[in-house]
């Protein structure tokens, strides 16, 4: 399977600004409404990649349309983050039930 342009942009793109280049790896996939690239990371890099405010990730989906265009090629680029390392950003209140025997026998 040949190595498409707008993913070996993307590649490109991710090893030069990451510290764990090794890890970096691509999924393309095509369907009714275009290309869907896939980045994968070192959890490590996440904020190389997606940089101040989204703004490295931002610059990145602009070039990579671009790239697309030049094939007549909607893409788009999803950097992919483990359901884990989302709670962790997120905190993890909304999986974790909350202790309310304090306040069960309370009456209003």
């Amino acid at each position: 399977m040949a190595i498409e342009k707008d993913q070996e942009f993307v590649e490109y793109v991710a090893r030069a600004i990451v510290n764990h280049p090794e890890d970096v790896k691509t999924e393309r996939t095509v369907d009714e409404r275009g290309v869907l690239i896939t980045l994968h990371i070192n959890q490590e890099d996440m904020g190389y990649v997606i940089g101040r405010q989204g703004q490295t990730a931002r610059a990145m989906r602009t070039l990579l349309r671009i790239v697309g265009a030049k094939s007549n090629a909607r893409v788009n680029l999803k950097i992919f983050e483990p359901e884990e390392a989302r709670r962790a950003r997120f905190g993890s209140a909304a999986t974790e039930e909350v202790d309310t025997s304090a306040v069960d026998d309370l009456k209003l």
